[in-house]
Order: C-alpha cells, then structure tokens, then sequence
C-alpha cells in the first residue's frame, strides 16, 4: 500500500470516529441537560399525585399512566399486523413489481409526517368509527405511525435468515406456514424484537398525533376505560414549556416531565433488549 494510500485511508478512519464520538457526545450532553434540569423537580408526589392549580402544582400520575396505556396500545395493534405483513412480503410475494410495490408504499407510509397522522385518526377513528377522543383512537392513530417501522425491520430480519434453513424444513415434509412459524420467525424473532424497540421510541414523543384523537388539556384522574381521553407525557411537556401565565415557574415541571419520559423509554427499551436477548439465545444458530 502506498504512503497516500495510507495517509488517506488514515484520515477517514480519524473521521469515522470522530463523528462516531461526536453524536455519542451530543447524547450524553443532552441527558446530560435533561437529568441536571430535571432532577430537582422529581419527588414521589410528583410522580404519584394529580395535577393541581392548572398543573402548575401536584404531579403527573395521570399523564404517566395515559402514555404507558398509549405505548401499550399501539404496539398491540402495531406489532402483529407489522409482523404479519413482513412475513407475507417476505415469503409469500414471488412477484418482484409487487414485492418492491409494497416495499416503496411502506416507505413513503413511513415518511408521512405525523401531523398527517393525526389529521388522518381523527377522521377515522375519533369520528367515522365513533371512539371519540379516546385511548383506543390514540393508540390505533400512533400503532399506524410506528406501522412501517416493524414491517421493514421484519423483512429485514427475515431476510437475513439463510435459505438453508428454509430448505431443510420442507425436505423435510413441513409446509409452507409451518416451515415459516416454526424454523424462520424464531430465527428472526430477536431481530424482528429491533422493530418493537424502534417503534416504542417513535410513539412514546410524538405530540400531534394525540393532539387530535386522545390527548386531554388537563385532567387529574386516572383513565377508566379505553374511550376516556387521557393526559400524556409528550402532550403535558407541550403545554407547561408553552402555555400560561407563569412559563418560567412551569420550566422545572416541564424539565422533570421530559426526564420521567425519558426514564419510561430507556426502562421499556431495556425491557425489550432483555427479552431480544433471551430470544437470540435460545433460538441461537451455530
């Protein structure tokens, strides 16, 4: 290898790192801001106890407990169909224009912005279905939005999985479903986990999507039942670092509301890792 050969492969490499550092930076930096502001604001009232005086006092119990129920919705919808759909594109679909057909819809579905989302579940779910706004008309808007993530991340799992395996199966007499559901997924299982993971990060921030279907202004109490509106983190945060008479005393309840969304995500996140992990182990190829 000759010496600018090396001179040169040396200063990418260099550059490769450092913006490999620098975005790690960026992240511990804004944690960094996010756990300093946040921390005094944090107490187990806070945590535990309803809004008060226009949530300029009290807690966030509610708007917690709303975006776990929001979370946990959307990826009850989301995650199945996803799967399913991947699956079907994956090994289903022999023709090439249809396969790459769906593929392109699913991409541009995922670069729909969520406001359009939004827009889109309040005509359908809040009111030509009826739910009103409501958990079940949040949780199915935002389980459309994380939608696209899952099904690519199941094709991509799926496809990484060698066609020996595939082979093997139906010398072996297996059917076509059977050869999917029993030797395939539990292959791609761990990696189709990655999609769960993504999705639950794209849901648990996103504010206008709720605006339209579920998300309550101010409403210190639990919900009841799946169409009563709801109170959630990212929609609480909008409304205390924007709204009011008082926006600079709201600031350390909006610094301790995103740190608590935060904890949430990192929490369910890490959950779904552990279970990632468990699946990759089991089902582990040699």
């Amino acid at each position: 290898m000759g010496r600018k050969k090396r001179i040169s492969q040396t200063i990418i490499f260099l550059l490769i790192k450092f913006f490999s550092l620098s975005v790690v930076l960026i992240l511990f930096v804004i944690m960094a801001f996010i756990i300093i502001k946040g921390i005094p604001a944090l107490s187990w009232d806070f945590i535990t106890k309803a809004p008060e005086d226009g949530m300029m006092k009290g807690g966030i119990m509610p708007a917690i407990v709303g975006t776990l129920y929001l979370i946990l919705g959307s990826m009850i919808f989301a995650f199945p169909i996803g799967v399913l759909a991947g699956i079907y594109n994956v090994e289903y679909v022999k023709n090439k224009r249809i396969k790459n057909f769906i593929r392109i819809m699913t991409s541009n579905l995922a670069g729909i912005p969520s406001i359009v989302f939004g827009l889109f579940g309040m005509v359908l779910f809040v009111n030509r279905m009826g739910f009103g706004d409501s958990i079940i008309a949040g949780s199915l808007t935002l389980g459309l939005l994380a939608l696209p993530v899952v099904i690519r991340t199941t094709e991509e799992s799926l496809m990484a999985v060698d066609d020996t395996f595939r082979h093997a199966s139906l010398a072996l007499g297996a059917s076509k479903w059977q050869t999917t559901w029993k030797v395939v997924l539990p292959i791609a299982l761990p990696n189709t986990l990655t999609g769960l993971i993504l999705s639950i990060g794209r849901v648990s921030g996103e504010t206008a999507p709720i605006l339209f279907t579920c998300a309550a202004y101010f409403l210190p109490k639990l919900p009841s039942s799946m169409y009563d509106q709801v109170m959630a983190l990212p929609y609480h945060l909008y409304v205390i670092s924007t709204s009011g008479t008082d926006i600079e005393a709201a600031r350390p309840i909006a610094y301790g509301t995103a740190l608590v969304l935060i904890i949430i995500v990192l929490i369910v996140n890490f959950s779904a890792n552990l279970l990632r992990r468990y699946f990759g182990k089991k089902y582990k190829v040699n």
